[in-house]
């Protein structure tokens, strides 16, 4: 597909990290993002700053993702590309201390990361599917997903956060093919270590020992990297139903 500035794209977690240097890429090359976010004030900030829109939306409600696409595609139309960074990272064991893993903290991190994700993508779709094509390969929309390492490396204390990206990487070949003859392609990115605020915010020496840990280069991910490759999904149209690691060599140890 090419990116330009009849392009629609909507962007899911936008307001900071993998999600923010994905809604600047798109921006930059003309498309006009919407952002969905629950960040308020940083979503508005990051819409001003590359010239698209911002909605509050939380992922895991359907009638909340309904009213996003609203007003997304009220302003710029059906959106063509979907890229999914919205997520939550919670650290818990299956027992810790005695205690069962909170079922809520469970069910939060899989409503978030796993339904979200299929609540946006499966609306998406069908928008994109009733759209009229966009070249010869008859091709209508792009949706991109994110996944992670812990979906195949999954650490002590990311059974939650494991489990729901796990699912987003069983997702992508039945949604793929289910979207197959509509002329929506999906693919997923799973993520290593990257400089996201979450892991910007930990002490200098714990970013130093995380980034240690990769093989090459032996250092954290850039989200610009993140933002290149789903930039790289989105034109290359014979990437379709693949989970790609983006990840330096890195497999992750139990601790």
């Amino acid at each position: 597909m090419i990116i330009d500035k009849n392009t629609p794209v909507v962007v899911t977690g936008g307001a900071s990290g993998l999600g923010h240097a994905c809604a600047v890429m798109f921006a930059n090359l003309g498309a006009k993002v919407a952002i969905f976010d629950l960040n308020d004030e940083m979503g508005n900030a990051v819409a001003a700053e590359i010239g698209g829109i911002y909605a509050h939306v939380d992922v895991s409600d359907p009638a909340s993702v309904a009213d996003g696409f609203k007003t997304a595609r009220a302003a710029h139309g059906q959106e063509r590309i979907l890229i999914n960074c919205a997520g939550i990272a919670p650290a818990r064991k299956t027992v810790s201390r005695g205690a069962a893993h909170d079922p809520a903290l469970f069910a939060k991190t899989i409503g978030v990361n796993l339904i979200g994700s299929f609540n946006t993508a499966s609306q998406a779709a069908e928008g994109m599917a009733a759209s009229g094509a966009l070249n010869a390969d008859g091709e209508r929309g792009v949706i991109i997903n994110t996944a992670s390492v812990a979906a195949y490396d999954g650490q002590i204390g990311q059974i939650a956060y494991s489990a729901s990206k796990g699912g987003i990487v069983g997702m992508t070949l039945p949604m793929a093919r289910d979207l197959s003859d509509k002329g929506v392609r999906v693919n997923a990115i799973a993520p290593g270590i990257f400089g996201t605020p979450m892991v910007k915010a930990f002490p200098q020496e714990v970013q130093d020992a995380l980034a240690a840990d990769i093989p090459f280069p032996s250092r954290l991910g850039a989200p610009e990297e993140y933002a290149s490759l789903a930039r790289h999904m989105v034109e290359n149209a014979m990437l379709n139903a693949e989970v790609i690691r983006l990840d330096g060599a890195i497999r992750m140890a139990p601790r």
